[in-house]
């Protein structure tokens, strides 16, 4: 942590307080202040890896259909600016044990060049791809669109230039603090539009999805899992489930239109 910013490394020693902040913004007030200095305009979705989602009225192998990965590809390809975080500050923050701490957040847009470039560097479109697909395969979840947050703590301006594609692990995510936002807060980091996730008859009632549920979306019912609205479609539980009994449902158009709601408020041109 030598070479990173004082500013930086303070807000890792303010990382594990989040859940204490974050429950303030329940006070309208408080709420209020903070929704509009660090949130305000934000669109963020969890894109649950291709393996684990079924496209509604089609397969994966046809390449008229947009996979979540593909969702990732078509804005690094239409970005002029790519920088690679060369750390996470949230799994600094924790000394993760369980993910890769060296794998932080790609950001996009012209909002990237005022990043410091003691926290990273900047990378080619192949650079941010092969990236992606790194920390995909290393199980961390990628979450998209504009955060307002990422703006601020990197003095990135302007925010609506800048793109975030975070990667993010169940046990050190920031967002793990959503249950303690304020619900307009909250409900600005959700899963993609018409995606739906159930539980079938094949549920043993092992209590393994529990675990790895970041925002405590998973309780048991009559002994079976049961999930409730809260669930931001990352697909973890999918992926974790060792008796397939966990499925993701997306509408075939639905990337499509996570893809025009991130673009209108993110200008990467």
């Amino acid at each position: 942590m030598e070479k990173i910013p004082l500013s930086i490394r303070i807000l890792t020693k303010l990382f594990p307080y989040r859940f204490f902040f974050a429950s303030f913004t329940r006070i309208p007030s408080i709420g209020n202040i903070v929704d509009k200095m660090f949130f305000e305009n934000d669109k963020i979705y969890y894109l649950p890896k291709d393996k684990v989602v079924q496209i509604e009225h089609s397969i994966n192998q046809d390449d008229s259909i947009i996979l979540p990965s593909k969702v990732v590809e078509h804005f690094i390809d239409k970005s002029e600016h790519q920088f690679m975080m060369n750390f996470c500050l949230c799994r600094t923050s924790k000394n993760c044990k369980n993910y890769p701490k060296e794998y932080g957040c790609l950001f996009l847009g012209e909002a990237t060049l005022n990043i410091d470039p003691k926290l990273g560097r900047q990378v080619t479109k192949d650079e941010a791809k092969n990236y992606i697909k790194k920390c995909s395969e290393a199980g961390l979840v990628h979450l998209i669109g504009r955060n307002k947050l990422d703006s601020v703590w990197l003095k990135a301006k302007p925010d609506d230039k800048l793109m975030t594609i975070c990667n993010c692990c169940e046990c050190c995510c920031l967002w793990m603090m959503l249950p303690n936002l304020s619900k307009a807060i909250n409900t600005k980091v959700t899963r993609i539009p018409g995606l739906e996730i159930k539980v079938t008859e094949r549920c043993t009632g092992c209590k393994e999805c529990i675990d790895t549920c970041f925002v405590h979306a998973i309780s048991m019912d009559n002994g079976k899992a049961k999930i409730n609205n809260d669930c931001r479609g990352c697909g973890r539980c999918v992926e974790k489930c060792r008796f397939n009994a966990i499925e993701i449902d997306i509408p075939h158009n639905s990337l499509d239109e996570s893809i025009k709601n991130v673009s209108s408020s993110v200008d990467l041109s």
